[in-house]
């Protein structure tokens, strides 16, 4: 049992590496910031979520505990999965867009990255007074 227990552990540590590695050369070699979205934000998470694995898998295999510890993590990262990757779309579009090259957005108000709910309430202040 030990042995399976081992090879089990090594190979989540192992896939865990390879996806680390991959999304961390993603993030540096590609070349636009929404290419490097799924670096940080699809391979990483892989590659952190293979070492809770391997770390749940040594806890209940080796040292026959249940730690709670692996779920608490495992729920902070797929809540800021979406943060990190919402956040570089975010600079991508401050960085390579306008206001006038966006497409439409269906209704009277703007692109809300460009034009506050602040910013609008000033300005349509502006315009009454």
């Amino acid at each position: 049992m030990d042995l399976i227990a081992d090879l089990l552990i090594s190979f989540s540590l192992i896939v865990a590496g390879v996806f680390g590695l991959v999304g961390s050369f993603g993030l540096i070699k590609l070349r636009d910031p929404m290419s490097r979205l799924h670096g940080p934000t699809k391979a990483t998470t892989l590659g952190v979520g293979g070492a809770l694995v391997a770390s749940v898998l040594y806890f209940l295999l080796v040292m026959k505990d249940f730690s709670f510890h692996e779920l608490l993590i495992t729920l902070f990262l797929f809540m800021t999965a979406p943060i990190t990757a919402h956040f570089i779309a975010k600079m991508h579009i401050h960085r390579n867009e306008r206001r006038d090259t966006l497409p439409a957005t269906g209704t009277d108000r703007p692109w809300a990255t460009f034009e506050s709910d602040t910013e609008r309430a000033r300005a349509e202040a502006r315009r009454q007074g």
